[in-house]
């Protein structure tokens, strides 16, 4: 796709901007709001995304875009931009450095374009369709994997699992070596980085999820809904991603079971 290099370019000013509004408020004294769904937000994760979807209007006002904080505006249109300006604000309101703002572009429904950007530490993935996948300008891989037994596996929390969601999650973590929880957008990045394995993940917002699906494809991983379909602005919300075909296909069997 010729454009994407503009989007790409975007989409770092992006980054760069939701970064500048979210640094002055880290470890500061801040109100925060509950949201209908009781999950929390502040005036950096106002602030962030108004700051992006600014430069989006700027630059290509066709597009359509989908924010956590502001909703939807032209969804119907080929390109949507997909923002979450702080995923996982629990842990930025505590201090905690595992938060990241999520930028995806969407052609057609399918993450083209997806950074994981951390602005206290950083560090920034980019995942560009067709391409291998960065992290501060480095390529960077999936580590191999072949069965569950040898993987650390990572979720946000186990309250994201409800129902039959829960007792699929209990038999792949009942499989792995590992079980991990708390670390957000921030363990996608650590698997396209080839420090842990497998992501499950439920109850997930197209925001939530849209910006890993090139950075974990660019660097070698899997990553599908829980039926093993591709990850789409429309999927149902629970995510896995996996560094190793192998590690994905044994967790998908036991999702299904």
């Amino acid at each position: 796709m010729v454009e994407l290099d503009r989007f790409l370019a975007l989409a770092v000013a992006l980054a760069d901007a939701a970064g500048d509004a979210i640094r002055p408020h880290f470890r500061q004294p801040l109100a925060v709001d509950d949201k209908p769904d009781l999950s929390p937000v502040t005036a950096a994760d106002r602030a962030a995304e108004a700051a992006m979807r600014r430069l989006i209007g700027e630059r290509f006002p066709d597009h359509g875009i989908i924010g956590e904080e502001f909703g939807g505006e032209r969804e119907g249109a080929d390109f949507v931009w997909v923002l979450d300006p702080i995923d996982g604000t629990k842990s930025f309101i505590s201090g905690v450095p595992l938060f990241g703002t999520l930028i995806a572009l969407a052609f057609e429904g399918r993450p083209v374009v997806g950074i994981i950007d951390q602005p206290i530490s950083r560090e920034r993935w980019i995942g560009v369709h067709g391409r291998p996948t960065t992290l501060n300008g480095a390529t960077i891989r999936c580590r191999p994997c072949a069965a569950l037994a040898g993987a650390s596996v990572f979720a946000t929390s186990p309250d994201m699992f409800r129902g039959d969601d829960s007792a699929a999650f209990a038999r792949v973590a009942g499989a792995a070596k590992l079980v991990r929880f708390g670390a957000d957008c921030y363990a996608y990045g650590l698997l396209a980085h080839g420090f842990i394995d497998v992501v499950i993940e439920a109850s997930l917002k197209p925001y939530d999820f849209s910006a890993m699906a090139p950075i974990v494809e660019g660097a070698g991983g899997v990553a599908s809904d829980w039926r093993g379909a591709a990850l789409t602005v429309a999927s149902d919300g629970r995510v896995l991603v996996a560094g190793d075909r192998r590690a994905h296909e044994e967790a998908l069997a036991l999702l299904a079971r």
